[in-house]
């Protein structure tokens, strides 16, 4: 077990989830993780899930749809969109659920990703307000804290398999 800070706080009277997260790996490989799709898809869903980006552009005003899959094959849509970049340091986007079709289910949620290095470990820093207080529990009941933590696991192993490259 690594001694890398993981820490998780939800605030339901500022309908907040706070999560906080370091790495030990460089920022700018960390940046990449979160904003290419190709590594993204290496880890963004809980096992046995697999995530799926049919396309995303990492842009102010761009977005991502993609897949959660189950390993039954069904299908679960998000679509992300970018509000604010500001490379290897932030970038903010708008995250709902959808359909096939890219209809998105409202209300949805805003992240702020923060990226820091120090001492050869990255910490992200995650916001995530939801403007709604029943999809904040909802999302806490459907068992996000132990579904974001297997997603952070399955980051630091992407992570690590691609500091041992030569």
């Amino acid at each position: 077990m690594s001694n890398l800070l993981f820490d998780f706080t939800v605030d339901k009277v500022a309908q907040k989830v706070f999560i906080t997260r370091e790495f030990d790996a460089e920022l700018s490989l960390v940046w990449d993780a979160y904003t290419k799709p190709e590594i993204l898809d290496q880890w963004w869903a809980p096992k046995p899930f697999t995530s799926k980006t049919k396309f995303m552009n990492f842009e102010v005003g761009g977005r991502r749809f993609y897949a959660m899959v189950s390993p039954e094959g069904q299908e679960r849509w998000s679509v992300q969109k970018y509000t604010s970049i500001s490379p290897k340091t932030n970038f903010k986007m708008f995250n709902a659920f959808a359909d096939k079709d890219e209809n998105l289910e409202l209300p949805g949620s805003d992240w702020d990703f923060n990226f820091s290095e120090q001492n050869g470990k990255t910490k992200v820093d995650i916001t995530i307000y939801n403007e709604s207080l029943a999809r904040l529990e909802k999302m806490i009941e459907m068992g996000f804290k132990e579904g974001y933590a297997m997603q952070m696991k399955n980051l630091e192993e992407v992570l690590a398999s691609f500091s041992k490259r030569p």
